[in-house]
């Protein structure tokens, strides 16, 4: 029996204007979250599909729960997805629009209740579809992908354009599912929220891997931070030459200084700032959190 959902190995898809995915490798344990993060044009939609046999792979290979993606007969049965946005019946419940899909699909009609209880939307089970807020909307979407009853969900953006009590009522469901034995694998820009629920995760640029592996993995390997703002928003070019000649990588981005270097090491800038007659506002030492750690590995500094 394996324990492995998803396995990739050197897979690639290449268009006229290059690779969209290049020799691409990771794998996601079974029974995990995993976020599947990059910025956009990284090629996260396009390896999804891939998984989902919905395109080929110009080359390598990968594996859902053992079977090759060479033939997704044999595996998408065990999978549930939700791509781009959920597309259901405006005019119809959600019930009726999970039995409709239910039906289609061959699956039990007596899933439908329980997956509404499952995804939060009891009580408005009967509401039609165009009276849901966008929360339950995502929510619904997810239902419907767990109509098989599958092993493993993959989605898209799931929290795409949600207000944070969407993003919550999301986020809590996916635990939900994971913690019942769901592997969810989940892409998103909203780092944040990945960094809350995944224990793995695999991160792309510019259609290659830059990291694979459990998120502890990567944050206790990721160098502490100091963040600054000065008065004088000019100054902040002043206190980066600072940084450098310090021998600390350094950047700025919405106005504020990010230094790696020791806690220890802020004394030492508060004194050479002063000595430079730089007014500091902001002296934060902290440790790296998921989205310093993506700016930094994916070089994205917008």
């Amino acid at each position: 029996m394996t324990t492995i959902a998803i396995s990739v190995k050197d897979l690639s898809k290449k268009y006229d204007s290059g690779f969209a995915v290049s020799h691409a490798n990771f794998e996601v344990p079974l029974g995990t979250i995993c976020g599947f993060v990059g910025p956009n044009g990284a090629g996260k939609t396009t390896t999804i599909r891939m998984l989902l046999g919905l395109i080929s792979p110009t080359g390598g290979t990968a594996e859902i729960l053992g079977q090759s993606i060479s033939h997704p007969d044999k595996y998408l049965s065990q999978v549930g997805a939700m791509i781009e946005g959920p597309a259901f019946y405006p005019a119809l419940s959600g019930a009726e629009n999970l039995k409709v899909l239910a039906t289609l699909g061959g699956f039990p009609i007596e899933r439908v209740e329980e997956l509404i209880r499952t995804v939060g939307l009891e009580g408005r089970g009967q509401s039609k579809y165009k009276t849901y807020s966008l929360g339950m909307k995502q929510r619904l979407g997810i239902a419907a992908a767990l109509l098989p009853n599958p092993k493993i969900l993959i989605l898209d953006e799931p929290t795409n354009g949600l207000d944070p009590e969407g993003i919550q009522e999301v986020r809590d469901l996916l635990k939900k599912l994971a913690s019942q034995g769901t592997t969810v694998f989940v892409s998103s820009h909203l780092l944040s929220e990945l960094e809350l629920i995944s224990e793995y995760i695999v991160m792309l640029r510019k259609g290659e891997v830059v990291f694979a592996g459990p998120l502890l993995e990567l944050m206790q390997a990721q160098q502490p931070l100091i963040l600054v703002k000065t008065q004088n928003p000019s100054d902040l070019q002043k206190i980066i030459e600072i940084a450098e000649q310090d021998g600390h990588k350094a950047s700025i981005r919405s106005e504020v200084a990010h230094i790696e270097g020791p806690e220890e090491w802020a004394g030492t800038l508060n004194k050479k700032a002063f000595e430079a007659g730089i007014v500091l506002t902001q002296l934060a030492p902290q440790l790296p959190n998921l989205e310093e750690t993506f700016f930094e590995m994916t070089g994205d500094r917008s």
